[in-house]
């Protein structure tokens, strides 16, 4: 499914459903620490319901699953639906198609709705008080993100130029340490009790790389397949002069909670 926000890449039209194969192989990457700091909030454990907003291919369930939450996913992408229960056959996780905007429980369903790369999406004056009314009382809002930091590493700098001169409109950059932004409208029935932002290396190859680069926003999701792989030769090409056959990216995560009240 297509999306076109004037707020992201000046409103060009993007659509995971065309990258969702490179996604499910090259975008499962978040180190042991990143879900950690969810487990230490005591969130997203056994006994807890749970609603993974924007799933795409499952990788927040999925890899927590194992602490034992009931989760429930949706994606806008069928062909990300289509992945999410593919990788995780063996897990019993709900998912459907829905956008963010469209899902709609009864009140008090869930401990916990979780929301990985993808809060900037929503239509928030819209979906907060549906938010509230699905949590449960005190329930939680968990707001997750991780980025590169193309500033400070040289092969995350020269990979995002590189997108950039094929698709000069993408806003996904030159990102540098931050707290998660929560609009003011969720001030109104939210109270943000904790947020930490910390840096964090994750290990690549040339070939995982350049896979993650080619599954973002910029590329796959909304370049032609013609210009994805002129691409992608040149970004081979690239890690070829600059990168080892290993190396790591040094990024950072973001982790916000906003309490029900």
């Amino acid at each position: 499914m297509q999306i076109s926000d004037k707020n992201i890449d000046s409103g060009k039209a993007f659509d995971w459903g065309k990258t969702s194969s490179d996604y499910a192989k090259f975008r499962d990457i978040y180190p042991p620490e990143f879900y950690q700091k969810i487990i230490d909030r005591n969130l997203c454990i056994k006994g807890q319901n749970v609603l993974d907003l924007g799933t795409g291919t499952g990788v927040l369930p999925r890899n927590l699953y194992r602490y034992g939450a009931d989760w429930t996913a949706a994606d806008i992408s069928d062909n990300q639906i289509a992945q999410a229960k593919k990788l995780s056959k063996d897990m019993n996780i709900t998912y459907f198609t829905a956008s963010a905007d469209d899902v709609d429980f009864p009140d008090n369903s869930f401990d916990v709705i979780t929301a990985c790369q993808c809060f900037w999406y929503f239509h928030h004056e819209n979906i907060m008080p549906k938010l509230w009314r699905m949590l449960k009382p005190n329930g939680s809002i968990l707001i997750l993100y991780m980025a590169w930091l193309p500033f400070e590493d040289k092969i995350a700098g020269a990979s995002e130029e590189l997108v950039l001169k094929y698709n000069p409109k993408w806003s996904g950059c030159k990102e540098t340490m931050h707290p998660i932004e929560i609009p003011d409208c969720y001030k109104e029935k939210f109270s943000l009790v904790y947020h930490e932002e910390y840096k964090v290396n994750v290990s690549f190859t040339r070939e995982s790389w350049n896979g993650r680069m080619k599954a973002c926003r910029g590329i796959g999701a909304s370049l032609t397949e013609s210009e994805i792989a002129v691409w992608e030769g040149e970004h081979k090409q690239l890690l070829a002069e600059i990168a080892p056959d290993e190396f790591e990216i040094l990024h950072y995560g973001a982790i916000a909670e906003l309490k029900k009240i």
